[in-house]
This record gives structure tokens, C-alpha cells and sequence, in this order.
């Protein structure tokens, strides 16, 4: 492993990692409060002040407006980020956590951890397995057809051919529509995973 040099001028910041692990990206997304963090920092992508984020958790955890929120909630939160889940993902490098100022800045890193956020709830199959079955079943009305198995022999390969891209069509603008509403970062409050 190479050295890592340090600045002429002595100081020794140590460096983000350079790429996501999966055990740092589940580890982060499998909390709660570091879900809620994500999700304001990336809504917001610039420095919060830690009152502000912290108050901001608390009315998700609650349910509340920020209005709502009474100061025993807003400060048992504060206290678990600022002990526990910002100095972790400051050390990830997904935040830089400034203990000092109380500031919280979101990194390239964080940024990058868009790609792992499309939530998927319990009762829903993965987009991947919907466009196979999707796949499937038009290639076996594609194949219905071709060998003329009433009514499928009906309409022309046109309309087959048509039907086909409609289908993926709006299939795929579902999926555009739904990724954006259930990841973390969009407007509003976080999905639930």
C-alpha cells in the first residue's frame, strides 16, 4: 500500500475513501436517523446547522411538523447524531461532521450513494424482475401470434409491434415517476423502507 503524502504544510487531513462499500452503504441506509440524515442533506445538498437537522429528524421520527416538535425530541436526537451517527459517516466519509461549528456537510461520497437509494417496499417486485416479466409476456404474445393461435393471429405484427412499445413506454414513465418519489433526497418526507 503506498504512503500517502503528506501537505507541504504539515497537516495530516486523512482523505474520504475513494468508493462506497456495500457494508458502509447498508450499514448507513439500515438506520433510520442515517436514512433521515441522507435524505435532508441531499434535499438540501450544503451545510445544515446540527439544531436544524436535528430538529428536522425528530419530525420525521415523530410525525410531526418542525413547528411540533418539543425540545426533549429535538435534543434526544440531537444527542444520538451528534455522539453516534455523524461522527460514523463523517469517518465513512459520506458527511464532513464539524463537531466544533456544528455544521453537517454532505460529500461527493453521499452524493454518490444516490445510486443504492431506490427504496423498494415489502409488497413490491424489483423493477428489473417487472421488465423481465414484462419481457416475457409480450414476447410470448409476439410468439401467439406468429404461429396464428386464435385471436392472438387477429392483428397484424404493426399492432403487436405498437402494443409492445406502449407497454414499455408507460412502463417505463411509471418507473421514472416512482423512483424519484420513493428515493431518499427527493421532496418531502423520506420513504419508509
Amino acid at each position: 500500500m503506498a504512503r500517502a503524502e503528506l501537505p507541504i504544510d504539515g497537516t495530516t487531513d486523512a482523505e474520504p475513501p475513494e468508493t462506497l462499500t456495500k457494508g458502509t452503504v447498508f450499514q448507513t441506509l439500515s438506520n433510520t436517523r442515517r436514512r433521515y440524515v441522507v435524505h435532508d442533506l441531499l434535499q438540501h445538498e450544503e451545510p445544515r446547522e446540527l439544531g436544524a437537522l436535528a430538529k428536522q429528524v425528530a419530525a420525521w421520527e415523530n410525525e410531526k411538523t418542525i413547528q411540533q416538535v418539543t425540545s426533549a425530541e429535538r435534543r434526544r436526537v440531537y444527542n444520538a447524531l451528534q455522539q453516534v451517527h455523524l461522527p460514523r459517516m463523517d469517518e465513512d466519509g459520506l458527511v464532513r461532521y464539524d463537531a466544533a461549528r456544528g455544521t453537517v456537510e454532505p460529500t461527493a461520497e453521499l452524493v454518490d450513494l444516490r445510486v443504492y437509494l431506490e427504496i423498494i417496499p415489502g409488497n413490491d417486485i424489483p423493477w428489473s424482475q417487472y421488465y423481465v416479466i414484462l419481457g416475457l409476456f409480450c414476447g410470448s404474445l409476439v410468439l401467439a401470434a406468429t404461429v396464428q393461435l386464435y385471436p392472438f393471429d387477429q392483428l397484424s405484427g404493426l399492432t403487436w409491434a405498437d402494443l409492445t412499445v406502449i407497454l414499455f413506454t408507460v412502463s417505463g414513465l411509471a418507473h421514472a415517476y416512482y423512483s424519484h418519489r420513493m428515493r431518499l433526497g427527493a421532496g418531502g418526507s423520506p420513504p419508509e423502507a
